[in-house]
């Protein structure tokens, strides 16, 4: 069950390519990992199924496992590969949370590019990526279908087809059920603690965006926020977007007088974590292909909480 591929360069022709052979498994109720796998496969033995995780060709909702007492529970798929092993996906700045044939969900970390820019090509989230789903099959393609800002870390999605892109891009509104945004803001918490921010965006010869409330100047924009945690200095916010325009949650904020820590572009004035203090939580969406509803969450950053302590 070894491969000797493993040293090749991502994306590269490889030759002989085999396809993989992969059986898949919807789970109907909790479960654990082994027990599904028998009940899966009673074809095979104990000690067959055992050699299957221990070469990672075991995926749980696209994410390869070893472990063979992972709960399952139901609208989960486990996914079997005959031919050869998943790639276990690593990245110290990019955690892949789960994939299927169309749709690939990541916790991206701060300081990493989405896509490309005219000076920046490779170690984008999206060249990460590319080159991982290139490794099994050189054929293979990733579609961005939105960003988040280089500074911002959480969650983001990509499309693995042309489809499950076009599909969420042009139903974006309808698709996306909830996204949710933390930010720790300067100057403790605003007045009031719970609202909205209603603007149009526009932005200037700097690529900054700004606020007006000319509708013919700017793209509307609402932004609901509420505070979660508070000291003199600064102030948890949960932030949700009803719409989603460039750097919104970032100009909002400002327009409150409390700018997000780190954001010096913004009017932030001190980084005491030294990263912008932006994350995004939550994503709940439908999937673009099969319509089922998909919810993803990531715990509060540590340095956050710190701030509000």
């Amino acid at each position: 069950m070894a491969r000797k591929a493993l040293n090749h360069k991502p994306g590269a022709e490889r030759q002989g390519f085999v396809p993989d052979k992969i059986e898949t498994y919807p789970v109907g109720s909790e479960t654990t990992l082994m027990e599904f796998l028998q009940q899966s496969m009673p074809q095979r033995n104990r000690t067959t199924v055992k050699e299957l995780l221990r070469h990672n060709q075991v995926a749980i909702n696209g994410v390869p496992t070893r472990q063979f007492d992972t709960p399952l529970k139901e609208g989960d798929e486990v996914k079997v590969n005959l031919t050869r092993e998943f790639r276990v996906f690593y990245h110290r700045r990019l955690q892949l949370l789960y994939e299927d044939d169309d749709i690939i969900v990541v916790n991206k970390g701060y300081g990493l590019l989405s896509m490309g820019t005219d000076k920046v090509k490779e170690g984008t989230a999206y060249s990460i990526l590319r080159d991982y789903v290139k490794w099994s099959n050189p054929q293979n393609k990733l579609f961005i279908i939105h960003r988040l800002d280089r500074d911002t870390s959480g969650l983001m999605m990509f499309a693995k087809t042309q489809e499950a892109k076009e599909k969420m891009q042009h139903n974006w509104n309808n698709m996306v059920l909830e996204r949710k945004y933390l930010a720790v803001v300067e100057g403790g918490a605003p007045d009031p603690e719970e609202g909205s921010v209603r603007s149009y965006l526009a932005e200037n010869s700097r690529y900054e965006v700004y606020s007006t409330d000319n509708p013919e100047e700017g793209q509307l924009a609402v932004t609901r926020y509420k505070t979660l945690k508070k000291n003199k200095d600064y102030a948890l916010m949960e932030v949700q977007l009803d719409t989603g325009r460039k750097n919104q949650i970032r100009v909002h904020m400002k327009d409150l007088g409390h700018p997000i820590a780190g954001d010096r572009r913004y009017g932030g004035h001190v980084s005491p974590i030294h990263r912008l203090a932006l994350h995004a939580q939550t994503l709940r969406f439908a999937h673009p292909i099969t319509r089922k509803q998909m919810s993803f969450s990531t715990p509060v950053p540590q340095a956050f909480l710190k701030l509000v302590h």
